[in-house]
């Protein structure tokens, strides 16, 4: 089977703290992607959604269950899906770099197609879900730290 890779970046003026919670608090998902929403089906070793925490996450008709495999607090973030897809050894992971003003996200997911002669349509297709979901994340994690202006009280 041909793996296939996708990356997405988007940088946002948010710092990695905020990023990194946001990625890690699947209950927010919904709010800044194109899921419909969440629900934590198993706990992870450390904390709710710590490393081996299941969640499922639906999108339409779609379901697709995720483990998480990796957290390293405020610099990246992985899972591998379990089920949902017709993919093989699908595993994302996003990392928060540190810039002078605020923090490059880089969002990889690798896979192969279940089906032959369709990962390249995945591909597509995740590849502009997950586009999309980078530059939401980037947007949404300055919104939750703007400050309030005075008359907004």
């Amino acid at each position: 089977m041909h793996e296939q890779v996708i990356e997405e970046r988007a940088w946002s003026s948010a710092d990695r703290h905020t990023i990194y919670g946001l990625l890690a608090d699947g209950a927010t998902w919904p709010l800044w992607s194109g899921i419909d929403s969440f629900e934590l089906l198993e706990q992870g070793e450390d904390a709710p959604e710590g490393v081996g925490a299941v969640r499922l996450f639906r999108t339409g008709r779609t379901k697709s269950v995720e483990r998480v495999v990796e957290l390293v607090p405020d610099a990246r973030f992985g899972y591998a899906l379990l089920s949902g897809l017709p993919l093989r050894d699908y595993r994302a992971s996003v990392d928060l770099t540190p810039t002078s003003n605020g923090t490059l996200i880089t969002w990889r997911s690798t896979f192969a197609a279940k089906i032959p002669g369709t990962g390249w349509m995945f591909k597509v297709g995740l590849g502009r879900f997950i586009r999309s979901c980078v530059r939401q994340l980037a947007d949404y994690a300055v919104e939750t730290t703007a400050p309030v202006a005075p008359h907004q009280l």
